[in-house]
């Protein structure tokens, strides 16, 4: 059977490369070569038809990676050298059969694809992150600091962006969880998502990010843009900036968050936070711009409470107390995402940052995913609910009452999930976009939002119906003034699985 290799020989034969040849003259020369190599050897027309493909790919697109790309149940590409290639299908590993011809020709695919990104990788500067058109994530490693010829990961994203109802329905979170979450973005609670590498960060971020109110100011900023925040009239995307050969020109995240403050935005949400942008996002987010967004690597909500120290501590030196006091004070949510053993993605926790205590950062979890067993390999499990949400000043701040009035004359709060997301909806779409969340708080409320309400528990206690026909206590306990506790329970009712 006659090899690919010797056609492309032959295609550049007759290519006049003094020239540029359009699309279609050049499939016209493949045509051809293909015709005088079937009159020598029979070459059957469904292979006649991959050969013809795979020649215009390799002369016009990237070349035999055109196709690991087009498929849409492929996740991830790795190309390990000339000679080897892996991908990622259905959560699993596969090598490919097929490699590139030369060394030559897997560099020239890479500056193709560095150069649609604008960036440049030699042997001075031989690691490059860049993207693909379609979103798709892109890494590269050259000599010297490859042994074995370059390294090229690509990390595919879907055409259109996943939603939390794909997620519900691929088991990776509960819906129970899904609408706790969404609450909480409409209310404004700053939502940190931790995770490994391949958890699904930047796709539950995406997904999550669908509960943002419309009529808000939306600022991403991103390394490598990724995310598709989806109808969003007024959103911004920023996306850092290599140095150029010479060391000069570099835009990195932290000035993109510095910008972005500039910019009168409503939420703020950093794609990924690696180094010392971190007090940068969490000075963010202790200066008002609540509802941000962002994701970070970590084993464990607590593990990436260290590793922000640690970013902190990069770029700028302050006393530890002081940074987790800023911690405390500006996350109020940690997502911790995971890959477990069968290739699956799951919400792992949901933990709530309680606020800054004895030297640490306390931290407790509303959320557990607990595995219960398998079935034909996959693992089944459930997701246990720990503890109510302690810090509720956010949900009764964006107006999640209804005006209602129980038995005791109080203040009603939401009768249901559906009932609290309309409201908070409503109210943030109509008032708090354009004059801010506060504005919609009686003078006295507004400074409960500058604090977290740790050491608050709410609940109902029912007594014995048969004695107390079911009459309702409110429940508080904590360091708050009785006319916070008054004020706040006023605010509650018939508490629900969201509180």
């Amino acid at each position: 059977m006659i090899e690919a290799e010797q056609l492309h020989a032959r295609i550049l034969e007759k290519l006049d490369l003094t020239r540029e040849v359009e699309d279609e003259e050049l499939t016209g020369i493949i045509y051809q070569v293909l015709q005088e190599a079937g009159q020598k050897e029979y070459i059957p027309l469904k292979i006649r038809t991959a050969l013809g493909k795979e020649l215009f790919n390799a002369f016009r697109k990237l070349d035999l990676l055109q196709d690991f790309l087009e498929d849409d149940e492929i996740t991830e590409v790795m190309i390990n050298g000339v000679q080897s290639i892996f991908y990622e299908k259905h959560g699993k590993l596969y090598e490919a059969e097929r490699h590139f011809l030369s060394r030559e020709k897997l560099e020239d695919v890479i500056q193709q694809i560095v150069a649609g990104s604008n960036r440049i990788v030699n042997e001075a500067s031989p690691i490059v992150d860049a993207r693909l058109p379609d979103g798709s994530r892109v890494n590269v490693v050259l000599a010297p600091v490859a042994l074995n010829g370059p390294i090229v990961t690509i990390r595919k994203f879907p055409k259109d962006a996943i939603t939390m109802e794909q997620l519900i329905a691929w088991d990776s979170v509960s819906e129970e969880v899904t609408e706790f979450l969404a609450m909480l973005v409409v209310a404004g609670y700053n939502i940190f998502i931790s995770g490994g590498t391949g958890s699904g960060k930047t796709t539950f971020l995406n997904a999550l990010s669908q509960y943002i109110p419309k009529t808000e100011r939306i600022i991403t900023i991103e390394d490598n843009a990724e995310l598709k925040i989806q109808d969003v009239s007024n959103l911004v995307s920023l996306e850092a900036r290599n140095a150029n050969v010479e060391g000069n020109g570099a835009i990195t995240i932290r000035d993109l968050i510095k910008s972005a403050l500039r910019m009168r935005p409503d939420r703020i949400i950093v794609g990924e936070v690696r180094s010392a942008e971190a007090i940068d996002m969490l000075q963010a987010l202790n200066t008002g711009h609540d509802g941000s967004l962002s994701t970070g690597h970590a084993n464990s909500p607590k593990d990436m409470l260290a590793r922000l120290e640690t970013m902190v501590l990069m770029g700028m030196d302050i006393p530890l107390p002081a940074v987790r006091r800023q911690i405390a004070s500006g996350i109020d949510i940690i997502v911790h995402l995971g890959r477990l053993r069968d290739k699956s993605r799951k919400l792992l926790a949901v933990t709530e940052v309680m606020g800054y205590e004895a030297g640490e950062v306390i931290l407790k979890p509303l959320y557990t995913f607990e595995e219960t067993g398998e079935v034909h390999g996959k693992i089944q499990g459930i997701w246990r609910k720990e503890r109510e949400l302690e810090n509720i000043t956010k949900l009764l701040a964006a107006g999640c009452k209804t005006g209602r009035t129980n038995e005791n004359g109080r203040a009603d709060s939401c009768a249901s999930r559906t009932d609290c997301m309309a409201l908070l909806s409503g109210n943030l779409g109509s008032s708090v976009s354009d004059t801010g969340r506060n504005s919609v708080l009686p003078d006295e409320e507004k400074g409960m939002r500058e604090e977290k309400t740790t050491g608050v528990s709410f609940g109902v206690q029912r007594d014995d119906p048969e004695s107390r026909r079911g009459t309702e206590h409110r429940i508080f306990s904590g360091k708050r003034s009785a006319g916070d506790a008054k004020r706040i329970n006023d605010g509650l009712s018939q508490r629900g699985s969201y509180f």
